[in-house]
């Protein structure tokens, strides 16, 4: 049996449909289930378990058998802890099934098989009675259903059906509530992620400024949120306009119910400014006095604390539909809207005739432009880069002349627009360039001299940028496209970017290697298994593949200086045998070697470059400095390589990489020298 998966393909930039070994869908499940970290939360395990024992504690306090519900259990390790605690029974539900399977494993060979009942069901699907999956109703519900914008992975329909038909009234659940928080922020950086800048050109005629047209101006975007480790975010990056405010509470204990519904707060402006940014975190209470309390809550707001670095649970980024002028110390109104998965805001000035009114529904915002379907945050900070534009501009004026037929092959590009300008159907409309520029709807194999207007093309361009890349090198698609056009080329043609460079360094990381490292036990319980199976499923192939990741927000420091791997040159086809390369790369800095980072170099012309990857190696101790706008492809060893002192070091990792020009993807082996 054979199973369908959607996979990009860098030779055609296309999502295509790829046949799998059937079991390729549980090993992906398993392999990311790694990615989530959770194990590795020393403090949300800590929490839990005092709050488990806490709601144990008050249960056997009443003279009543403590009977757990455990939804979504994975592992296991709740309902463990639960009892652990003391509890008479527990009932631990998981609907994916080779986690069900773990857990039963796990289960028993911590010795709790008499007491943990693994239900593989969706909790909606369980059964209560003499004959049901749960012999009697739950007194105590546990869970772990959240994610970074708390309700996104479903949690209030569950707690909702859980009330009803699963557990007591009055039960005790852990967590007991959820607090959600908000502040009112300005950021030109992280507003860059959602609106398109004007562009400044200068051009022999003078300045030229494009600009987006209005339905892209005044359009209120996609509601989805924006996560991200909003601890490395610069307080420069941002201006905090309000205090932090409670924007509303969940009482798990409670019946909760999952309807659409708005919250409304009160803000009293700290400090003038545009507002245009709702950051938004969580935090939970384990037991009804608060006493137990696991927060997302970011560096500025509890600077003395220590932090729990975290990948499952970050913070969120929420754009306002429109920047507001906000006044210091005159009252706003900030109105958030949730339906069953996700949370939105709009902000509305206090008037005095409005306090007393019902909040009225805001309905969930709808991009109206395309160019928040299109372009996702990332990309909308790149065609904001002004340091970015500036280069290609100037590589641009390098090239092009004003009887100059030019083509662009890249995604959402404003490459044609600068190319117009410099001299050679929205963006054309608002900068009045209809009759200058021509989007030509053909794949590049199908282009004909028809649409071309029997013209050669004198400058191919392109960032390059497509939309369907998720690893550095899938943007070679680039190098296909111009070789599908080759015969639609004047002999002389100049090509930029002329050539690409794939690049790579070693790094240790802060905090990101936990997502590939064991666990083995957590709060005391052996969850090898776990590991084992993790192990498994990344030798099925993911142990051999990089991963795309955005590096600025996962720190690391070099161990090795940047060494270039593998060259690109778009001035020719692409080759039909393989690219390849052996080498090595010798360490410098003593730590721990979790693994390699690659990325790509594009060479504009001879004396201009752009880098999708490291920008700078900031100081001695090796810190790193990303480029924001791109992730990066990281590369986990199999095993740490680690060194204490410089004496120690080993003196290189070996690597071998692999460009298949067949497939357009690279493989690669790193081997300690």
């Amino acid at each position: 049996m054979k199973t369908f998966c959607g996979r990009a393909n860098p030779t055609t930039g296309s999502l295509e449909w790829v046949e799998e070994d059937e079991n390729y869908d549980y090993h992906q499940e398993i392999a990311r289930s790694r990615y989530a970290d959770m194990l590795h939360d020393k403090d949300r395990n800590m929490k839990y378990y005092q709050g488990i024992r806490a709601a144990v504690s008050r249960v056997k306090g009443r003279g009543e058998k403590a009977i757990v519900l455990d939804i979504g259990t994975g592992t296991g390790l709740l309902s463990m802890m639960a009892a652990s605690a003391g509890a008479d029974f527990c009932y631990a539900v998981e609907v994916f099934k080779p986690m069900a399977n773990a857990a039963v494993r796990i289960v028993e060979k911590n010795g709790f098989g008499d007491k943990i009942k693994v239900i593989n069901k969706h909790s909606t699907e369980v059964t209560v009675g003499p004959d049901g999956d749960m012999q009697c109703r739950a007194n105590i519900l546990v869970t772990e259903l959240f994610d970074t914008e708390l309700i996104g992975e479903g949690a209030l329909p569950t707690y909702e059906h859980a009330h009803k038909y699963l557990v007591q009234e009055g039960c005790e659940a852990v967590p007991h509530r959820a607090t959600v928080y908000v502040q009112l922020v300005e950021s030109k950086r992280m507003w860059s992620w959602n609106k398109l800048f004007p562009v400044h050109v200068e051009a022999e005629d003078g300045e030229k400024i494009i600009v987006s047209p209005s339905e892209m101006e005044n359009c209120p975007g996609v509601p989805s949120v924006c996560d991200i480790q909003l601890n490395q975010m610069p307080s420069s990056d941002f201006t905090v306009l309000s205090d932090v405010v409670t924007m509303f509470s969940v009482d798990f204990s409670k019946p909760v119910r999952s309807a659409s519904t708005c919250y409304r707060a009160q803000l009293e402006p700290v400090k003038s400014g545009k507002a245009q940014i709702v950051l938004s975190w969580w935090d939970i209470d384990m037991d009804p006095s608060g006493t137990i309390n696991c927060t997302m809550a970011p560096y500025w707001i509890k600077p003395m604390s220590a932090f729990q670095w975290r990948d499952h649970w970050m913070q969120c980024v929420y754009f306002l539909p429109k920047e507001e002028q906000v006044l210091q110390g005159e009252k706003v109104h900030l109105t958030a809207c949730r339906d069953e998965y996700s949370v939105w805001y709009m902000l509305q000035k206090a008037r005095e005739e409005d306090e007393n009114k019902a909040d009225v529904r805001v309905e969930s915002p709808v991009c109206r432009c395309q160019a928040h379907l299109l372009w996702n945050r990332p990309r909308f900070g790149e065609l904001n880069d002004q340091n970015r534009t500036r280069q290609y501009i100037q590589s641009l004026m390098s090239v092009l002349r004003r009887d100059s037929v030019c083509l662009c092959i890249s995604d959402g590009s404003l490459l044609p627009v600068l190319a117009h300008y410099l001299g050679a159907e929205q963006f054309f409309k608002a900068n009045h360039l209809e009759d200058k520029i021509k989007i030509v709807e053909a794949r590049p194999e199908l282009l004909t001299s028809s649409h071309l207007e029997d013209k050669k093309i004198s400058v191919l361009v392109g960032e390059p940028f497509f939309t369907t890349s998720l690893l550095p090198w899938h943007n070679l698609y680039f190098w296909y496209a111009r070789t599908a056009v080759s015969e639609h080329l004047a002999s002389d043609v100049t090509v930029l970017p002329q050539s690409a460079a794939l690049h790579m360094m070693i790094v240790e990381f802060q905090d990101l290697w936990r997502i590939r490292s064991p666990c083995g036990t957590c709060e005391g319980f052996d969850v090898q298994t776990m590991d084992d199976m993790i192990k498994n499923s990344l030798n099925f192939r993911e142990s051999k593949e990089a991963e795309p990741h955005p590096l600025w927000e996962y720190p690391c420091k070099s161990l090795s200086n940047p060494q270039e791997v593998l060259l690109f040159d778009f001035r020719k086809t692409v080759p039909q045998h393989c690219l390849s390369t052996e080498g090595s790369v010798n360490l410098l800095r003593k730590g721990k070697g979790h693994g390699a980072v690659l990325w790509m170099e594009y060479h504009l012309t001879a004396d201009i470059s752009v880098s999708t990857g490291l920008m700078q190696i900031s100081n001695e101790k090796g810190n790193c400095e990303w480029n924001p706008h791109c992730k990066q492809a990281v590369y986990f060893f199999s095993s740490v390589i680690e060194s204490e002192t410089v004496a120690d070091l080993p003196t290189a990792v070996t690597y071998a990489i692999k460009f298949d020009t067949k497939t357009g993807e690279i493989a690669m082996d790193f081997k300690l020298l």
